[in-house]
Protein backbone atom coordinates (compact mmCIF):
# COMPACT_ATOMS: atom_id res chain seq x y z
CA UNK A 1 0.00 0.00 0.00
CA UNK A 2 1.54 3.22 -1.00
CA UNK A 3 1.21 6.70 0.45
CA UNK A 4 1.95 10.43 -0.67
CA UNK A 5 5.54 10.61 -0.90
CA UNK A 6 5.27 14.33 -2.71
CA UNK A 7 5.45 17.49 -0.39
CA UNK A 8 2.26 18.57 0.22
CA UNK A 9 0.73 21.52 2.20
CA UNK A 10 -0.99 20.59 5.58
CA UNK A 11 -3.91 22.79 5.46
CA UNK A 12 -4.85 21.64 2.09
CA UNK A 13 -4.83 18.54 3.12
CA UNK A 14 -6.49 18.56 6.12
CA UNK A 15 -9.28 20.38 4.66
CA UNK A 16 -9.68 17.25 2.19
CA UNK A 17 -10.09 15.17 4.79
CA UNK A 18 -12.82 17.38 6.51
CA UNK A 19 -14.39 17.56 3.11
CA UNK A 20 -14.90 14.20 2.13
CA UNK A 21 -15.94 13.48 5.63
CA UNK A 22 -19.28 15.16 4.91
CA UNK A 23 -21.79 12.66 3.87
CA UNK A 24 -20.17 10.60 6.90
CA UNK A 25 -21.30 12.87 9.52
CA UNK A 26 -24.75 13.24 8.64
CA UNK A 27 -25.20 9.77 9.72
CA UNK A 28 -22.82 10.59 12.44
CA UNK A 29 -25.23 13.30 13.50
CA UNK A 30 -28.36 10.93 13.75
CA UNK A 31 -26.46 8.86 16.10
CA UNK A 32 -25.23 11.27 17.84
CA UNK A 33 -28.54 12.97 18.25
CA UNK A 34 -30.39 9.63 19.36
CA UNK A 35 -27.45 8.42 22.25
CA UNK A 36 -27.91 12.09 23.43
CA UNK A 37 -31.42 11.40 24.41
CA UNK A 38 -30.98 7.49 25.47
CA UNK A 39 -28.23 8.99 28.22
CA UNK A 40 -30.21 11.55 29.59
CA UNK A 41 -32.95 9.05 29.96
CA UNK A 42 -30.35 6.47 31.29
CA UNK A 43 -29.64 9.01 34.14
CA UNK A 44 -26.38 10.35 32.93
CA UNK A 45 -25.22 13.70 33.17
CA UNK A 46 -24.64 16.68 30.71
CA UNK A 47 -21.00 16.49 32.23
CA UNK A 48 -21.06 12.46 31.91
CA UNK A 49 -22.21 12.98 28.49
CA UNK A 50 -19.18 15.20 27.55
CA UNK A 51 -16.88 12.97 29.70
CA UNK A 52 -17.73 9.83 27.90
CA UNK A 53 -18.08 11.22 24.50
CA UNK A 54 -14.71 13.01 24.60
CA UNK A 55 -13.06 10.27 26.02
CA UNK A 56 -14.38 7.22 24.45
CA UNK A 57 -15.66 8.59 20.98
CA UNK A 58 -16.71 5.41 20.08
CA UNK A 59 -20.53 5.20 19.46
CA UNK A 60 -21.11 1.43 19.63
CA UNK A 61 -19.49 0.94 22.80
CA UNK A 62 -21.10 4.34 24.10
CA UNK A 63 -24.30 2.57 23.19
CA UNK A 64 -23.42 -1.04 24.89
CA UNK A 65 -22.34 1.06 27.75
CA UNK A 66 -25.82 2.70 28.08
CA UNK A 67 -27.41 -0.64 28.56
CA UNK A 68 -25.03 -1.76 31.26
CA UNK A 69 -25.52 1.99 32.87
CA UNK A 70 -27.27 2.12 36.83
CA UNK A 71 -28.33 5.79 37.96
CA UNK A 72 -26.32 4.86 41.48
CA UNK A 73 -22.68 4.71 41.28
CA UNK A 74 -22.33 2.67 43.88
CA UNK A 75 -23.98 -0.57 41.90
CA UNK A 76 -22.18 0.95 38.47
CA UNK A 77 -20.68 -2.09 36.78
CA UNK A 78 -17.06 -0.91 35.84
CA UNK A 79 -15.38 -4.36 35.48
CA UNK A 80 -18.20 -4.85 32.72
CA UNK A 81 -18.38 -1.59 30.97
CA UNK A 82 -14.54 -1.56 30.73
CA UNK A 83 -14.53 -5.34 29.23
CA UNK A 84 -17.70 -4.42 26.65
CA UNK A 85 -15.66 -1.35 25.31
CA UNK A 86 -13.02 -3.43 24.54
CA UNK A 87 -14.43 -6.50 23.21
CA UNK A 88 -16.50 -4.18 20.93
CA UNK A 89 -13.58 -1.84 19.93
CA UNK A 90 -11.15 -4.99 19.66
CA UNK A 91 -11.44 -4.45 15.21
CA UNK A 92 -9.79 -1.10 15.62
CA UNK A 93 -6.49 -3.24 16.40
CA UNK A 94 -6.59 -4.34 13.34
CA UNK A 95 -7.90 -1.18 11.33
CA UNK A 96 -5.49 1.21 12.66
CA UNK A 97 -2.25 -1.10 12.51
CA UNK A 98 -2.97 -0.72 8.65
CA UNK A 99 -2.56 3.15 9.35
CA UNK A 100 1.39 2.62 10.07
CA UNK A 101 2.58 3.52 6.49
CA UNK A 102 1.57 7.42 7.62
CA UNK A 103 4.13 7.65 9.91
CA UNK A 104 8.02 7.39 9.92
CA UNK A 105 9.46 5.18 12.25
CA UNK A 106 10.39 7.68 14.42
CA UNK A 107 6.83 9.08 14.67
CA UNK A 108 5.38 5.45 15.98
CA UNK A 109 4.84 6.85 18.98
CA UNK A 110 2.94 10.22 17.70
CA UNK A 111 0.97 7.92 15.37
CA UNK A 112 -0.27 5.93 18.51
CA UNK A 113 -1.46 8.51 20.29
CA UNK A 114 -3.19 10.14 17.21
CA UNK A 115 -5.36 6.31 16.78
CA UNK A 116 -7.69 7.98 19.51
CA UNK A 117 -9.44 10.20 16.70
CA UNK A 118 -9.78 7.45 13.95
CA UNK A 119 -13.43 6.03 13.36
CA UNK A 120 -14.75 3.22 11.22
CA UNK A 121 -15.24 5.66 8.21
CA UNK A 122 -12.57 8.06 8.87
CA UNK A 123 -10.02 4.98 8.52
CA UNK A 124 -11.99 3.64 5.39
CA UNK A 125 -11.71 6.71 4.00
CA UNK A 126 -8.07 7.23 4.51
CA UNK A 127 -6.91 3.80 3.50
CA UNK A 128 -8.36 4.93 0.14
CA UNK A 129 -6.61 7.42 0.06
CA UNK A 130 -3.50 5.36 0.75
CA UNK A 131 -4.03 3.28 -2.21
CA UNK A 132 -4.12 5.92 -4.39
CA UNK A 133 -0.88 6.87 -3.31
CA UNK A 134 -2.33 10.14 -1.66
CA UNK A 135 -2.56 9.27 2.13
CA UNK A 136 -1.63 11.53 4.43
CA UNK A 137 -1.54 12.10 8.56
CA UNK A 138 -3.47 15.67 7.74
CA UNK A 139 -6.14 13.75 5.51
CA UNK A 140 -6.55 11.61 8.74
CA UNK A 141 -7.04 14.48 10.65
CA UNK A 142 -9.01 16.45 9.02
CA UNK A 143 -11.49 13.75 8.87
CA UNK A 144 -11.05 12.60 12.37
CA UNK A 145 -11.19 16.31 13.77
CA UNK A 146 -14.73 16.92 11.97
CA UNK A 147 -16.08 13.66 12.48
CA UNK A 148 -15.19 13.87 16.37
CA UNK A 149 -16.22 17.71 16.70
CA UNK A 150 -20.03 16.46 15.32
CA UNK A 151 -19.91 13.69 17.50
CA UNK A 152 -19.35 16.21 20.18
CA UNK A 153 -21.98 18.38 19.51
CA UNK A 154 -24.66 16.15 18.45
CA UNK A 155 -24.45 13.95 21.82
CA UNK A 156 -24.34 17.38 23.81
CA UNK A 157 -27.80 18.11 21.46
CA UNK A 158 -29.55 15.48 22.08
CA UNK A 159 -28.75 15.62 25.76
CA UNK A 160 -30.12 18.87 25.83
CA UNK A 161 -33.44 17.68 23.54
CA UNK A 162 -34.02 14.49 25.94
CA UNK A 163 -35.25 17.27 28.70
CA UNK A 164 -38.17 17.94 26.68
CA UNK A 165 -39.08 13.95 26.12
CA UNK A 166 -41.54 13.02 29.20
CA UNK A 167 -42.05 9.92 27.45
CA UNK A 168 -39.10 8.01 25.06
CA UNK A 169 -41.75 5.77 24.06
CA UNK A 170 -44.13 8.38 22.59
CA UNK A 171 -41.56 9.14 20.10
CA UNK A 172 -40.19 5.42 19.23
CA UNK A 173 -37.22 6.35 21.00
CA UNK A 174 -37.42 3.29 23.35
CA UNK A 175 -36.54 1.50 19.91
CA UNK A 176 -33.83 3.50 19.17
CA UNK A 177 -31.14 1.47 21.40
CA UNK A 178 -32.52 -2.03 18.97
CA UNK A 179 -32.72 0.18 15.89
CA UNK A 180 -29.46 1.40 15.69
CA UNK A 181 -27.68 -1.83 16.84
CA UNK A 182 -29.73 -3.11 13.91
CA UNK A 183 -28.18 -0.50 11.50
CA UNK A 184 -24.42 -0.86 13.31
CA UNK A 185 -24.49 -4.58 12.37
CA UNK A 186 -25.76 -4.21 8.95
CA UNK A 187 -22.57 -2.11 8.49
CA UNK A 188 -20.66 -4.68 9.21
CA UNK A 189 -22.12 -7.38 7.59
CA UNK A 190 -19.13 -9.15 5.41
CA UNK A 191 -20.67 -11.68 3.89
CA UNK A 192 -22.30 -15.99 4.32
CA UNK A 193 -19.10 -16.07 6.73
CA UNK A 194 -20.60 -13.71 9.41
CA UNK A 195 -23.86 -16.30 9.88
CA UNK A 196 -22.43 -18.37 11.99
CA UNK A 197 -20.94 -16.21 14.46
CA UNK A 198 -23.34 -14.04 14.57
CA UNK A 199 -25.95 -17.03 15.30
CA UNK A 200 -23.98 -18.28 17.65
CA UNK A 201 -22.84 -14.75 19.58
CA UNK A 202 -27.37 -14.29 19.61
CA UNK A 203 -27.93 -17.88 21.09
CA UNK A 204 -25.04 -17.43 23.89
CA UNK A 205 -26.55 -13.71 24.28
CA UNK A 206 -30.23 -15.07 24.92
CA UNK A 207 -29.44 -18.24 27.38
CA UNK A 208 -27.63 -15.70 29.28
CA UNK A 209 -30.24 -13.64 29.21
CA UNK A 210 -32.24 -16.19 30.59
CA UNK A 211 -30.39 -17.53 33.19
CA UNK A 212 -27.79 -14.96 34.59
CA UNK A 213 -29.30 -11.65 36.13
CA UNK A 214 -27.79 -8.05 34.63
CA UNK A 215 -26.61 -7.53 31.76
CA UNK A 216 -23.57 -9.77 31.59
CA UNK A 217 -25.47 -11.39 28.37
CA UNK A 218 -23.65 -8.83 26.51
CA UNK A 219 -20.28 -10.06 27.44
CA UNK A 220 -20.88 -13.22 26.53
CA UNK A 221 -22.15 -13.10 23.33
CA UNK A 222 -19.43 -10.66 22.62
CA UNK A 223 -16.83 -13.31 23.22
CA UNK A 224 -18.60 -16.54 22.53
CA UNK A 225 -19.24 -14.59 19.07
CA UNK A 226 -15.59 -13.81 18.47
CA UNK A 227 -14.53 -17.21 19.65
CA UNK A 228 -17.15 -18.57 16.95
CA UNK A 229 -15.68 -16.27 14.05
CA UNK A 230 -11.93 -16.87 15.40
CA UNK A 231 -12.99 -20.57 15.20
CA UNK A 232 -14.28 -20.09 11.62
CA UNK A 233 -11.80 -17.95 9.95
CA UNK A 234 -9.22 -20.69 11.01
CA UNK A 235 -11.14 -23.34 9.75
CA UNK A 236 -11.52 -21.75 6.32
CA UNK A 237 -7.79 -20.56 6.19
CA UNK A 238 -6.91 -24.55 6.85
CA UNK A 239 -8.97 -25.81 3.85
Amino acid sequence: MSIATTPYRFSDQFYAGARACIPVVISVAAYGVVWGVLARGAGLSLLEVILMSGLVFAGSAQFVALDLWTVTPSTLPIGPLILAALIVNLRYLLLTATLRPLFRPDQQVKGALLMGIVSDETWAMTVGEMAKGRGTVAFLLGGGVFAYACWMATTVIGHTLGSAIDDPRTYGLDFAFTATFLALLLGMWKGKGDIIPWLVAALAAIISAKLIPGSWYILIGGIVGSLAGAIADKVRHVD
